[in-house]
């Protein structure tokens, strides 16, 4: 499936429908210029809580708030037309029992026109997932490394290692079978990731597992290469948009210091009244 092959807007079913098929393709967006960019291609569209430390500067995403979520998420919804648009529950907006995470949820819904939203957990999260699903509010799911738990795992390492591999796996069945549409895993081990697939019903997505996964996530500043020192294994940087930028503006600087911009032609006579566009 393909956003630019279909007439129609992606759907949590036609999500789910693509589990075992050809592989869903994911990126996150957090403004109208990258959404448009990204819905001509991809199937999903997350506005993720990882925008706190994205465009906020954040140290992790702990710091992220409704009302952030709700901004962005309006500001992606005007660009994107295609792509299955899901938005990201921040930290402590779901956590405390199923009726927070219906107000919370039902108010990123509302408020921006997200097609669903994710959150992190596993089977402790079981109970809300299928609150909100059973109320109409999709879910994508997400196990593994969660980050808005960072603080309990000590940092961002790999998940499901040894013997912590049997617990990610009954987290990822707990939220499929509770009513989640797909699940992301997050920094496992790609024969977990490989066996989590084969086990859930719904489509796995993946960011740091496994190319067996129904579909695959970035952050996009971070396969865009906006970011100079970020550069962990699992992205694969398909620009390099920092170095770019860094030049660009660094000549700018030293026309501007020099008299060279604005050049004659970015400047205005006193000849007849400018037309539209400033021709």
């Amino acid at each position: 499936m393909s956003a630019t092959n279909i007439k129609d807007a992606v759907t949590v079913p036609k999500v789910m429908a693509q589990k075992g098929q050809v592989p869903l393709v994911c990126l996150t967006a957090y403004t109208t210029p990258i959404a448009r960019i990204v819905d001509r291609h991809c199937d999903v569209v997350l506005v993720g809580d990882s925008v706190g430390m994205v465009l906020h500067g954040l140290d992790d995403t702990l710091g992220v708030t409704m009302d952030m979520m709700v901004m962005h998420g309006r500001a992606v919804r005007r660009g994107v037309e295609h792509a299955l648009l899901v938005i990201d529950m921040p930290f402590g907006s779901y956590e405390e029992s199923p009726a927070q995470a219906f107000r919370n949820a039902a108010r990123l819904m509302a408020e921006t026109g997200a097609d669903a939203v994710k959150l992190e957990g596993g089977v402790e999260m079981a109970e809300t997932v299928r609150f909100l699903t059973a109320r109409g509010i999709p879910v994508m799911g997400h196990v593994g490394l969660t980050p808005q738990a960072v603080n309990m795992f000590g940092g961002y390492g790999v998940q499901g290692r040894g013997d912590g591999a049997d617990r990610v796996a009954r987290d990822a069945v707990a939220v499929a079978e509770a009513g989640a549409f797909s699940v992301v895993l997050e920094k496992l081990p790609a024969p977990l990731a490989d066996r989590i697939t084969r086990d859930i019903a719904v489509p796995t997505i993946g960011i740091g597992a496994s190319v067996g996964c129904d579909g695959q996530i970035l952050v996009v500043d971070d396969m865009l290469g906006l970011f100079a020192d970020f550069r962990p294994k699992f992205v694969k940087r398909y620009a390099e948009l920092a170095a770019n930028a860094d030049e660009a503006v660094a000549a700018y600087a030293q026309e501007v210091r020099a008299r060279q911009f604005p050049a004659p032609e970015h400047q205005f006579g006193e000849g007849k009244p400018a037309r539209e566009g400033g021709k």
